[in-house]
């Protein structure tokens, strides 16, 4: 399905939110989570400070540079706020969306008499069983406990076609705000007021809360430490500055002025932002990211496990072809399949009369003129059937079949062996199809893969991921499975011990590993993964465990989960190096502005030290917001490897970033030196 429209970058609605919550910013406490940005604040503080001193005691020049000064550090800040800002304000205007959705609905309590009784959704508490009839909104998350009902997710999803929720199994679980749109069931509430999946998704896409991720630890370290390098070297000028005659020309305000030019402030700015975005990103294309560590580690996975059932397929078997035996034909076996399994309320059983109706043009019967008598699937017989005008029509497993046959005085073709055993080599399922004493034929059931997934696989591994189903099925089956869907390799008759044994393995080699699920026996790896993506079609124990859910329930959507990962590592990577690179150029484009022994290297020709300072503060300041829309939209990933992607880092951001301060400085000196603003 198509990704959800993000809001524009520069929303009016979201850029006028940015700007209160921006000053909100500004408290100490709360910029003290970035040291760079922390330490801009500090010496803002401090050319403030001396500025009111100096206001009482020094000349009109001097005051109005540094006025000036003061006024573009406060605005560096406040730029930077304004980033991290509109990220999250992009982020709270999805969530605006999902609040829309979400009404006071009216539940059908079922008392413990069995009586019904209306009352508010706000009003239900765990463990409270409501009826949920068609055209009635599910009221809160729940497990379906008895009953199967079509239920409209659009609400959620944003997929229109409806899907089947039933007791038992991996698709059992059900979402407060989604629309039983027929039949009926009876839904176990699993979450009070506050706690839905739905309050967990306004959370989750607010992005407020988001921790730091080790790798934005480790760059927040660097990013500090070249901070304090930058201190030391700004200090050591002073005595260098004395021993040469010039040290009138580096007061207190430029030299804290000097060291924010000198630190990397662009990165330091926007690294919260970057982030963010990332979530933001995941949010648009249905997915939801519980933590930002989630997003970044699937930009690094190497090996991708998934379950079979739901995932890979579309979670039950599905009649796709009706084998006669010779001398019957085809309408004949057809006609008997559906006859016999009108009965059988399994998803099997409907599939059968499904497929004889679309493929072979045959309608309902008229039930009331058949004068039958039914014989529902049941798991004890294995079969189902129909008593009709004395004829006696099964369906069902091989074995039960051909006992039937035999106690009805037939006798069973060896025909019938060989299509058996060759659905069965390949993978399928096949149920056996008898009127009284003959054998007429074969119905084919089989896994259906999912749409498309055998072409996202192909581009999983042009990324380098391998790809690996796990599944509880038998060797034969799970062989057939993997070779249709493309996977790189596969593990029959898995124990969920088993699956979390495998991720530990593959982690022990130090590789980052992805897992797929959707139910239950899947939450124990889903937990262990570095990325662990939950169906949102699946079990409340596997969205629990997972830190990613997919509302879509399309496993293919692991593809857009690691490029966005990729994208923000890339995005991350990109705007360090041109941070790193802008200061560089910086320093080696203010130093000698500031030392007249240094004019030979003064190849910008900045007018006064005064004007090199003030032009570099400026440029500091106006360089963060010009690279806003970058750190929310990121850098486009292209599937490149480790060394070109550096390569493309260091020629376009890396260059880019040594040339862009030459040009800006000189540009905005040029501009204060016609104001005559230094």
């Amino acid at each position: 399905m198509a990704a959800r429209k993000a809001p524009a970058i520069w929303d009016p609605a979201i850029v006028r939110s940015a700007l209160i919550n921006s000053l909100y910013k500004f408290s100490p406490r709360v910029l003290a989570h970035n040291p760079v940005m922390f330490v801009v604040e500090v010496t803002a503080a401090v050319v403030t400070v001396i500025l009111c001193a100096d206001l009482f005691r020094a000349g009109a020049g001097l005051v109005k540079f540094e006025l000036q000064i003061a006024l573009w550090l406060w605005f560096t800040v406040g730029f930077a706020n304004f980033a991290e800002a509109m990220a999250e304000g992009r982020g709270k205007a999805q969530a605006d969306n999902l609040r829309r959705m979400r009404t006071e609905t009216q539940a059908k309590r079922i008392n413990p008499d069995g009586t019904i009784t209306t009352v508010p959704a706000s009003r239900l508490r765990r463990g409270d069983v409501v009826l949920v009839e068609a055209g009635d909104v599910i009221p809160s998350d729940g497990e379906v406990i008895e009953g199967v009902a079509a239920v409209n997710e659009a609400a959620i999803t944003g997929e229109s076609a409806p899907v089947i929720r039933e007791s038992g199994g991996d698709r059992s679980a059900v979402t407060g705000g989604t629309t039983v749109i027929s039949d009926w069931i009876k839904v176990r509430i699993t979450a009070n007021p506050g706690e839905t999946f739905l309050d967990h998704m306004i959370a989750l896409v607010e992005g407020a809360k988001r921790q730091k991720t080790p790798n934005e630890i480790a760059l927040s370290i660097l990013l500090a430490g070249l901070t304090i390098i930058f201190m030391l070297v700004c200090v050591s000028l002073y005595p260098f500055a004395l021993y040469n005659g010039t040290a009138r020309a580096l007061s207190l305000p430029v030299l804290v002025s000097l060291l924010v030019c000198l630190i990397p402030t662009t990165i330091g700015g926007l690294l919260p932002a970057i982030g963010i975005a990332g979530m933001d990103r995941l949010v648009q294309r249905n997915v939801l990211a519980l933590s930002g560590r989630a997003v970044e580690a699937a930009g690094d996975v190497d090996t991708l496990l998934l379950d079979k059932t739901g995932t890979i397929t579309l979670g039950n078997r599905m009649a796709t072809e009706f084998i006669p035996l010779d001398g019957v034909s085809e309408r004949e076996l057809v006609e008997a399949a559906q006859l016999a399994s009108l009965a059988d309320e399994t998803p099997e059983g409907r599939s059968i009369v499904v497929l004889a109706k679309n493929k072979y043009g045959l309608r309902g019967h008229n039930l009331s003129e058949l004068h039958a008598s039914f014989v529902p699937f049941s798991a004890r017989t294995r079969m189902s059937g129909v008593d009709l005008d004395g004829r006696h029509i099964r369906k069902g497993a091989a074995d039960r079949i051909v006992a039937f046959v035999r106690d009805n005085g037939g006798e069973v073709p060896a025909q019938l062996n060989a299509i058996v055993e060759n659905i069965a080599r390949n993978g399928g399922t096949p149920l056996v199809v008898a009127d009284g004493p003959r054998v007429l034929g074969v119905v084919h059931l089989k896994d259906i893969i999912k749409e498309g997934i055998r072409e996202r696989f192909e581009r999983l591994h042009a990324m380098g991921l391998r790809t690996v189903m796990i599944t509880g099925d038998n060797p034969l089956t799970a062989a057939a499975i993997a070779k249709e869907a493309g996977v790189s390799d596969f593990v029959a008759e898995a124990t969920p011990e088993d699956k979390l044994r495998i991720i530990r393995e593959e982690q022990a080699q130090g590789k980052l590993v992805a897992m797929i699920g959707d139910g239950t026996n899947d939450a124990p790896a889903l937990a262990q993964a570095d990325v662990g993506i939950a169906m949102n079609a699946g079990t409340q124990a596997a969205r629990e465990a997972g830190n990613m859910i997919d509302l879509d329930s399309n496993p293919t959507k692991i593809i857009e989960v690691i490029e966005i990962g990729k994208q923000l590592l890339i995005t991350r990577g990109a705007l360090t190096t041109f941070s790193i690179a802008n200061d560089v150029a910086k320093y080696f484009a203010i130093i000698p502005a500031m030392f007249p022994q240094l004019g030979a290297l003064n190849v910008m020709r900045l007018a006064t030290p005064q004007s090199a300072i003030l032009s570099a503060v400026i440029f500091n300041a106006v360089i963060i917001i010009a690279l806003i829309p970058l750190a929310l939209r990121g850098v486009a990933y292209r599937p490149l490897g480790a060394a070109a992607i550096l390569a493309r880092n260091l020629l376009i951001y890396g260059l880019g970033g040594v040339i862009v301060p030459f040009i800006g400085i000189k540009a905005i000196d040029l501009l204060v030196a016609a104001l005559h603003l230094a």
